[in-house]
């Protein structure tokens, strides 16, 4: 099958070179000439653990291709998905202006009757104006789907090639052939394809990331509740997790969730329920809760060195707002870092994936180490933001002797505080009694 994919970020990308891994003939469009021309080279713009080799795999056999004509991409698709950000408006709800954009220049290039898929996270009613969008410049039949992706970052090829299920918004035949015969190679193993109709799937996308944010932020607020009455939240995940209707998934809790999926997504949901007078009230308590946890590790690193960090020099490990991906946006680190500079101290980081990126955002604000352990060397702390492998079991002995003062601040609950303790540190985590 002929496919299109417009838009080669996060999700256009993963999901145009997995077609292509399937067997589909798929063009990726995409409007900077520059991302184009280093795609072709195999350059790829993020960092996404397997993403690289499928990408060079499928343009070395002719399965894949990028360019910026988009009337050459979707001249003979029979599938053209919509892959374009969302960015949040000044009201928390989403931009549509690239989405519709497209639309209108898929209608003006339209030549065959094809499935016109929005694979970007959109409102619900979204489908219906990228329908008049592409009508209002075509002529030709067309149909229109919403297929949401459930990607998640530093495990998005995985999930492309054995997606847990494959939810489709249709309300015709054609869009659900076309659309069984695209993922017939991803769900062999006998994970749904969900055929529902349009609004519903185009909701079902806020729905699941905002279940997955109200379970992070639960748990953080009773991590939260044990460092006040003396309980361990290791102890409390593991008995709320073994509850079978509960699971021990997204119970971890941390310095808050970022990315660009959920808080986007939660604020997005949270002002359609507005705009239509069903106000979700958790769902905006778990948006002002998530706020107010990216301030913890600032707090606890402030009370571990006596009520100040001015003129403190703090090391942060971990800058990306999860491990395996580069991604920077709303991460905890920034709120951190922003925090301890406002409040006179000096940072150096390290990052295994994000130090470009973050060198990009933060110029010559902050000091960028080269390896872990030289960003220590004559710190007063170390805060521990993302739970990259590395940073899980590392040298004790020689943070202990690299750090000016033996202080972590675990934004992660990466250590045992007992061994902690009795190493020499003074040792803060999040939800657990003080070492």
């Amino acid at each position: 099958m002929k496919v299109a994919v417009v838009g080669t970020g996060y999700v256009g990308l993963v999901v145009g070179a997995c077609f292509a891994e399937t067997g589909s003939e798929v063009t990726c469009v995409d409007v900077d000439a520059g991302k184009i021309e280093r795609l072709t080279r195999n350059v790829i713009p993020i960092f996404e653990p397997g993403l690289a080799e499928v990408v060079e795999r499928n343009q070395r056999e002719g399965r894949l291709a990028f360019t910026t004509d988009l009337a050459e991409a979707v001249t003979d698709a029979a599938a053209i998905f919509i892959a374009v950000g969302t960015p949040p408006d000044e009201d928390g709800s989403a931009d549509l202006t690239h989405v519709l954009a497209v639309a209108s220049g898929i209608g003006a290039h339209l030549a065959a009757d094809a499935v016109v898929v929005t694979k970007s996270t959109v409102p619900v009613g979204t489908a219906e104006r990228v329908r008049a969008a592409v009508a209002s410049r075509s002529t030709v039949p067309f149909h229109v789907c919403s297929n949401p992706e459930f990607l998640k970052e530093g495990a998005a090829v995985e999930d492309s090639m054995r997606p847990d299920r494959v939810v489709v918004g249709a309300d015709s035949q054609r869009t659900r052939d076309v659309m069984t015969e695209l993922y017939a190679p991803f769900v062999r193993t006998g994970k749904p394809i969900l055929f529902m109709d349009i609004p519903s799937a185009e909701l079902t996308k806020y729905a699941a990331n905002a279940m997955l944010a109200t379970r992070i932020t639960f748990m953080n607020e009773i991590a939260n509740l044990c460092e006040k009455v003396g309980a361990s939240v290791d102890a409390v995940r593991s008995g709320v997790g073994s509850d079978a209707r509960i699971g021990p998934s997204f119970l971890f809790p941390g310095p808050g969730y970022g990315g660009s999926c959920f808080p986007k997504d939660v604020q997005a949901l949270d002002r359609l329920a507005d705009e239509v007078g069903s106000p979700m009230r958790v769902v905006s308590a778990v948006h002002a809760a998530n706020e107010f946890q990216k301030t913890r590790l600032f707090t606890l690193t402030e009370a571990a060195l006596g009520g100040s960090t001015t003129g403190r020099r703090i090391a942060v490990w971990g800058l990306a707002f999860k491990p395996q991906t580069d991604d920077m946006r709303e991460s905890p680190a920034l709120v951190l870092i922003e925090m301890l500079r406002a409040a006179g101290a000096h940072v150096v980081a390290h990052d295994p994936a994000a130090m470009t990126e973050a060198r990009r955002r933060l110029g010559d604000a902050i000091e960028f180490a080269d390896t872990a352990y030289a960003a220590l060397a004559g710190a007063d702390a170390l805060v521990i933001v993302t739970d990259w492998n590395e940073y899980r079991h590392p040298n004790l002995d020689r943070m202990r002797t690299a750090l000016r003062t033996p202080i972590v601040i675990d934004g992660r609950n990466l250590y045992d505080p007992a061994r902690m303790a009795r190493l020499g540190f003074t040792y803060r985590s999040i939800g657990r009694r003080s070492a």
